[in-house]
């Protein structure tokens, strides 16, 4: 077997997959470049590749056409929105993926944004380096902030991320509530809830909902109305699950006291997004998941796989089952 890895990935994992296969390995943050599907599927097609490991490259229809050779797909991620599994399934590929292995990550960035919210932490950095620190008590009467403990939080999408939040904040002392109609078991520590009392009852809001046809527009200008004028939202999420209008409108008004997000609606951000103009919102460049713990997770979890497909038994994270009977037991 020949695998190409196009993620970024553990060194022990890929010793430990090179034991078994012939591995060539070439991170997209090392060389900064998501491959041209064309060019990709020539490349498989022309290496003999079988596998092929993905974090954010693209796997189409197309591709999956021509490329003989190919008999599964792994994707570093949760999400496989960027593969076409229905060509994979009817063409026999498997495709495997590694849910949760970014949900720690991306809980502790949320509660690091909501500390930066609560603490006023990036305008205290600010207030120290550009000179206005010019009274001892000046940050006492200019950056006074709140505790969490004590505080309401609203969770919106209780999967991984969402139930790993759920579990500190309680750790915290803090009051949490749960929105989530998938929810088939009562999350530990947290007390369910609908959306409208979510909203009106929450000090903070941390969105970890998926983006799909039911959460689009979500959080819309009814919502926003509800949330406390002191409240503040955090959001992980794809920024399609807010009504972006009606956000900058809540925000550009005070009408809620500010918000933080990770994800936008274009990765970089547009130069003219409206949220870049406002003083009460803390933005990150998509780094949730950004931590050397989730690429090692994601290593593991992909290699236990491969290695499982490989002596023919039925990888863990299997996305597409019904191709199984194809290749093993």
């Amino acid at each position: 077997m020949r695998a190409l890895i196009l993620a970024p990935f553990d060194m022990p994992q890929l010793a430990r997959l090179a034991e078994q296969m012939d591995v060539a390995y070439e991170s997209w943050l090392d060389t900064r470049r998501i491959s041209d599907p064309d060019e990709l599927a020539a490349r498989v097609l022309s290496e003999g590749v079988s596998v092929l490991v993905i974090e954010a490259d693209f796997v189409f229809e197309e591709m999956l056409e021509g490329c003989a050779s190919l008999k599964l797909v792994g994707v570093c991620r949760a999400s496989t929105s960027h593969v076409d599994v229905e060509a994979a399934t009817a063409r026999g590929v498997a495709v495997v993926n590694t849910p949760g292995r970014n949900a720690r990550a991306v809980a502790e960035h949320a509660l690091g944004l909501m500390f930066s919210l609560a603490r006023r932490i990036p305008r205290a950095n600010e207030y120290v380096r550009s000179g206005r620190w010019g009274h001892p008590a000046g940050g006492y009467v200019d950056l006074r902030g709140i505790e969490l403990g004590g505080r309401t939080i609203g969770i919106v999408g209780m999967g991984a991320s969402g139930g790993a939040l759920a579990r500190m904040c309680a750790a915290l002392g803090m009051n949490v509530l749960a929105y989530d109609p998938l929810l088939t078991t009562h999350p530990a520590g947290a007390t369910l809830a609908g959306l409208d009392y979510v909203a009106s009852e929450s000090d903070f809001i941390s969105v970890h909902a998926p983006s799909t046809s039911d959460t689009a527009g979500m959080l819309d200008a009814e919502f926003f109305s509800r949330m406390k004028r002191s409240a503040f939202l955090v959001s992980c999420s794809d920024a399609e699950i807010a009504d972006q209008s009606a956000l900058v409108d809540a925000l550009a008004s005070a009408r809620i006291a500010g918000a933080a997000f990770d994800m936008f609606e274009t990765q970089p951000i547009a130069p003219h997004n409206p949220l870049l103009t406002l003083d009460n919102v803390i933005l990150t460049p998509h780094v949730g998941g950004a931590t050397e713990e989730t690429i090692r997770r994601h290593s593991e979890m992909m290699a236990e796989d491969v290695l499982r497909f490989a002596r023919g038994r039925r990888p863990v994270n299997l996305v597409n089952p019904e191709v199984w009977g194809r290749h093993g037991e």
